[in-house]
């Protein structure tokens, strides 16, 4: 139990908070939104080109060329993911590389990874949708909503 002079563990968690920030540097904003922005261009220029092939070479359509696009994203995702180049990507560029559907796949790689030496259920499965897990629900339910929204003022078609 705590005195009047004896701060508690949570008010002396907060003013630690407060004494560490003052003392923090200031993140460099304008060539940490440089990066980002390269990160992120760079992967969506790499998406474009990809759909560019699926419009040119096997004859889609830009509608017909974005799911294998996406596809074709989320693979490369998960491949650089494995082989640990993504991870590099993210630091250098921040949300410019975790953004992208690109950085969702990592999200769910990146753990299934980690807990690889636990096997292919407890380990992999277990932990591939600890992070993606809330976000494929989540936009899942909000689909829902949005698509029952749609059917009931007859926007269906």
């Amino acid at each position: 139990m705590a005195t009047s002079g004896t701060p508690t563990p949570k008010s002396a968690q907060e003013a630690y908070r407060k004494l560490a920030g003052r003392h923090r540097p200031p993140a460099p904003m304008w060539p940490n939104l440089f990066r980002a922005f390269l990160a992120g261009g760079g992967i969506a220029l790499v998406g474009q080109g990809v759909q560019t092939l699926f419009t040119t070479m096997a004859g889609f359509s830009s509608t017909e060329a974005a799911p294998p696009t996406s596809v074709v994203m989320i693979g490369l995702g998960s491949l650089f993911t494995g082989l640990g180049w993504y991870d590099g990507l993210v630091r250098w560029g921040g949300m410019g590389g975790s953004l992208p559907i690109t950085g969702f796949a990592n999200t769910i790689v990146a753990p299934a990874m980690e807990f690889k030496r636990e096997g292919p259920v407890m380990g992999v499965g277990a932990k591939m949708f600890t992070v993606a897990g809330p976000v494929i629900a989540y936009g899942l339910a909000a689909a829902f909503v949005v698509g029952a929204v749609r059917w009931l003022l007859g926007m269906s078609g």
